[in-house]
């Protein structure tokens, strides 16, 4: 664990090792802004000039943490790629400016596009993550698939002959940058306005009343509609209330909009994590919806599923007396 046997003992590190480039996750970050970790004022880090974040999107609060109590002198590289590529799409780059809650650019040799529905590229929305051109680590095969037909359906299927990575994103035509919205089959998709996760917890996660939250979508009338179920974890000493609700909707909507605010809102006392830190959304949607989740074995709080069956709140039709 990166947080024990104290939570500053990555910082540590750094001093004794003189480490340059610190390799770490957006959740790391999150969990020492909540635990009020301030390296700045009891950690030199001289050494350090690059700090690489991933697993899940960082969030723009989580860059304000980094300049005000980490370090001011260093580039903060939110980077998106895959296991399965080796390699990143886009990340960090010294000859351009960091803005916050971007990814700097797009990587040398990746042809990446953000494409609509309809396989069009745009600008300043949200769309598909691909890339159009071979890439110097691009897989080309699955083990055991000799027709590769898990090959093309894992990347193939949705546009034909092009990269689709499952990544919902959106690039900034004024700076290049990139923001990752979360997972494809995690897409928020209410009355036909679809967007990512992420563009909800950017917002939630500002109330200090917050720690976490969790944004799914709720399948209704056999998959033909959908609905926006918000889940929040409540910080230390703060209790969820209605009132709580009522002002994490009024943001919403004022921030992005009405189409955008979740159906509903309610406390959950945990959020679901792979053991590598991102947010299982896609197992909790999937609950949501009607199915059993029994493959847990990424999970590092696999208990936390039960947490989101048979919720009096969320039923679609009246149980049988």
């Amino acid at each position: 664990s990166p947080l024990l046997p104290t939570a500053s003992i990555l910082c540590d590190l750094i001093d004794q090792l003189g480490i340059t480039i610190l390799g770490t996750s957006a959740k790391w970050i999150a969990v020492l802004e909540d635990r009020q970790i301030r390296p700045r004022e009891t950690h030199k880090l001289d050494s350090l000039h690059t700090i690489l974040s991933t697993g899940s999107p960082l969030k723009p609060l989580s860059y304000d943490y980094v300049y005000n109590h980490i370090k001011k002198d260093v580039v903060l590289g939110s980077i998106t790629g895959g296991t399965d590529i080796i390699s990143c799409f886009a990340g960090q780059n010294f000859t351009v400016p960091v803005y916050r809650g971007e990814i700097q650019c797009r990587n040398l040799g990746m042809a990446v596009e953000s494409w609509s529905q309809e396989g069009k590229p745009v600008w300043g929305e949200s769309g598909e993550l691909v890339c159009l051109k071979p890439f110097p680590s691009m897989p080309t095969h699955f083990w055991n698939d000799d027709d590769g037909i898990k090959y093309t359906k894992a990347y193939f299927a949705k546009f034909p002959g092009v990269w689709t990575h499952g990544d919902f994103c959106t690039i900034n035509p004024k700076t290049g940058g990139i923001v990752m919205l979360g997972r494809s089959d995690g897409t928020l998709n209410p009355n036909g306005v679809r967007f990512g996760s992420a563009e909800i917890y950017n917002i939630v996660e500002s109330f200090c009343e917050v720690q976490d939250s969790l944004c799914v979508s709720q399948l209704l009338e056999a998959g033909l509609e959908e609905r926006v179920i918000l889940f929040l974890k409540m910080a230390n000493q703060h209790q969820f209330s209605s009132e709580l609700a009522t002002k994490i909707k009024k943001s919403v909507r004022s921030q992005l909009s009405a189409r955008h605010v979740p159906s509903h809102i309610l406390e959950t006392k945990d959020i679901p994590y792979t053991v590598s830190g991102k947010k299982v959304e896609v197992a909790v949607k999937r609950i949501l919806s009607g199915e059993e989740v029994t493959n847990r074995g990424a999970l590092a709080n696999p208990a936390s599923l039960d947490l989101y069956y048979d919720i009096p709140e969320l039923e679609t039709k009246p149980k049988e007396a």
